[in-house]
């Protein structure tokens, strides 16, 4: 890939931004190749959890700015209505990079190092956990560059921290840290340095690597599912889901492994 680096050891992949002479600003390429990075992570069996980080000063920069003359360009028609329909497809195509996230069966963490803005807001509350250390700051930052968010932090980001405070940050575009974020729970934790925060996101990796591949998937489908949904929709799909899923070898494993006390070994 020519934006990303991945790597996988001992069940953890790891998907690295890699622009960061660019403050990893995510252009066209970035865009796609985050998508193929999440359509690998899925179907790799010997991937069991990823770590979503960045190489450089800083985790991302948000959109790479050029990409709206490119997006222009390429949607340019003497036809008004054909012109906007392609747009509406562009803006569609990199909101679909950023839902991959959520579709890989994978959990995916987020490891926030240092400035997080426009896009990588986008990205990170996708992710189904995230975590900072001290130096990270954040910006909900498209309004102050004229744009109104269109990739799914509008969507995603009340849910997570609530519906006033994230008209604050969006009306606002107001910079906040890596405490600032944690108070606010957008991220699960806040460290004090970034090498603490590599540390003890890749202890949580490693520990989520050893659980059942099979219920670390379905667990995540499940919050997921009942995210938009009603209590008693989610009670009869993990029904459903269990009817299909419960009786697996990690069942029996898992029950061998406490009856001989030892740490279970799954399958992938």
């Amino acid at each position: 890939m020519q934006t990303l680096r991945l790597s996988l050891d001992a069940g953890v992949a790891r998907i690295e931004f890699n622009r960061p002479r660019k403050a990893n600003a995510i252009d066209a390429t970035m865009w796609r190749e985050l998508r193929e990075a999440m359509q690998w992570l899925d179907a790799e069996p010997a991937a069991r959890v990823g770590i979503l980080s960045a190489a450089g000063a800083h985790f991302s920069a948000g959109l790479d700015l050029g990409m709206l003359e490119e997006l222009k360009a390429q949607t340019d028609d003497p036809c008004g209505g054909r012109s906007r329909e392609a747009t509406r497809r562009g803006i569609l195509h990199l909101q679909d990079s950023v839902s991959a996230i959520e579709r890989c069966r994978k959990p995916v963490i987020a490891e926030v190092h240092a400035a997080c803005v426009g896009g990588g807001i986008d990205i990170i509350t996708a992710c189904d956990l995230r975590y900072c250390c001290d130096a990270a700051w954040f910006s909900v930052k498209e309004i102050d560059v004229g744009l109104v968010a269109d990739v799914g932090t509008l969507q995603r980001l009340p849910r997570l921290i609530g519906e006033g405070m994230a008209r604050e940050l969006a009306y606002t575009a107001r910079r906040f840290d890596g405490a600032e974020a944690a108070q606010m729970r957008l991220v699960n934790r806040c460290y004090a340095s970034r090498e603490e925060l590599a540390d003890g996101v890749l202890a949580l990796a490693r520990q989520l690597a050893a659980k059942s591949p099979l219920c670390l998937r379905g667990t995540k489908e499940m919050i997921g599912y009942v995210r938009d949904r009603s209590v008693e929709d989610g009670l009869n799909y993990i029904a459903t889901w269990n009817a299909a899923m419960l009786y697996s070898d990690d069942l029996e494993e898992a029950a061998r492994a406490a009856r001989e006390g030892r740490a279970p070994v799954f399958r992938d």
